[in-house]
């Protein structure tokens, strides 16, 4: 590549003034790309002369920042160098950002996280899951369309983020990408987990979001009532692919099982005991915590439904991706005359609630079969009915009976 296209060219954002003094910029420009910085620099634009791209004058002033910008171009020259004796392709960012991590190898954010993801994604299948991966994408895109449009960069050394980097974050994903508090929760820890690693690793002296605090706001899990699930299991649906998806979401309204885990399980993930009962016991895909699941009537009637399929990898059921599922419910939905679409995943939620804690069914033992790994997680899922409630009241006071009397 020729050199001879390298510069580095300074000047002021007149736009920029405050208290009469204007800040000084600088223009790396390589073969057509370009890329701009701060020089942390700023002056009167009388001492400025544009032509020669320094301050003029003999002025204590102007020698200082004449000094500081040679220091500058000259820094960058050497990262240009180092650059083009190591790389065959060369652009202004890249030595932008090299020259910013001076001191050290430039450790840059986008390029760690996609080495995050890289990793990851080897352990798909194993003991990472696939919608787990996919949501660390989502993430990623999320703090690529963030610098792009904040900051005009593509990627940005560790070195330069400061706490109000997060704090527009934020406020970026909440007005532009219109996501509400819980939906942010994944990207913020991911761009803290970015920043913590940085700093375990020595490539920056203190993690700037140490210390950050977000707390989300989730909207309350849906889930079916017993009149909704009877209307569900009730309803005759137009064809026999529906039937199939009801069916299984019915399963997992039974079950507690994810999309993804029912998808997986096989005749030899469901065991016999010695009284005759059915009993699921697996690993959940997402975690790798295991669930232990004892099948009530209405599942045991639908593994026998489709016991005489033979589907690949013997499995229970011919379950399709998330997506093509929950437009079927929606089908469901609308002839049940429900009120509102139900997701695969609500039909989880569903058995958080509905089956299980609205029957007196201990929390614990509600997260044990959900294969939870912490008791708070089954917390935010189940939600007690006023049924629940009613029930409750009804057995204390038929346990405190007229022990209290008003005088």
């Amino acid at each position: 590549m020729a050199r001879s296209t390298f510069k580095v060219l300074f000047y002021l954002k007149r736009q920029n003034e405050k208290n009469g003094k204007v800040p000084v910029m600088g223009r790396i420009t390589i073969n057509g790309t370009m890329a701009q910085f701060s020089c942390k620099l700023n002056i009167r634009p009388a001492l400025w002369d544009s032509k020669a791209n320094k301050a003029v004058g003999k002025s204590v002033e102007a020698q200082r920042i004449n000094e500081t910008l040679e220091n500058i171009k000259t820094n960058i020259g050497k990262q240009y160098q180092r650059i083009s004796d190591r790389d065959s392709y060369v652009t202004a960012e890249k030595v932008k950002n090299a020259w910013l991590g001076m001191g050290g190898e430039c450790k840059l954010l986008m390029q760690t996280f996609d080495e995050y993801l890289q990793e990851f994604g080897k352990r798909v299948g194993k003991d990472r899951a696939q919608s787990t991966l996919e949501n660390y994408q989502k993430a990623y895109k999320h703090l690529s369309v963030f610098l792009l449009q904040e900051y005009h960069l593509s990627d940005i050394p560790f070195k330069e983020l400061k706490r109000d980097f997060m704090d527009k974050f934020v406020v970026f994903m909440s007005n532009h990408l219109g996501l509400r508090s819980g939906s942010m929760q994944t990207s913020i820890k991911k761009l803290h987990l970015m920043t913590y690693t940085a700093f375990q690793n020595g490539w920056i002296a203190a993690d700037p979001f140490a210390g950050f605090r977000f707390k989300a706001e989730y909207r309350d899990r849906r889930y079916l009532s017993e009149t909704e699930m009877q209307a569900v299991m009730n309803v005759q649906v137009p064809n026999y692919k529906t039937a199939i998806v009801r069916d299984i979401f019915m399963f997992c309204c039974f079950t507690g099982m994810s999309h993804i885990d029912v998808k997986a399980l096989t005749h030899a993930d469901i065991h016999t005991d010695e009284s005759g009962e059915m009993w699921i016991i697996d690993n959940r895909t997402k975690t790798g915590t295991q669930f232990r699941v004892k099948l009530l009537p209405v599942a045991r009637q639908l593994v026998a439904r489709y016991s005489h399929l033979s589907l690949p990898g013997n499995a229970v059921f011919p379950v399709k991706t998330c997506k093509t599922m929950d437009n079927s419910m929606r089908h469901v939905a609308r002839h049940a005359g429900l009120s509102f679409n139900p997701t695969m995943h609500e039909a989880r939620h569903t058995f958080a609630t509905t089956v299980t804690l609205s029957q007196g069914v201990p929390l614990e033992t509600v997260s044990k079969m959900l294969g939870h790994k912490h008791i708070t997680t089954t917390q935010i899922y189940a939600k007690i009915t006023n049924d629940k409630i009613g029930r409750d009241m009804d057995a204390l006071e038929a346990k405190i009976g007229d022990k209290f009397k008003v005088v």
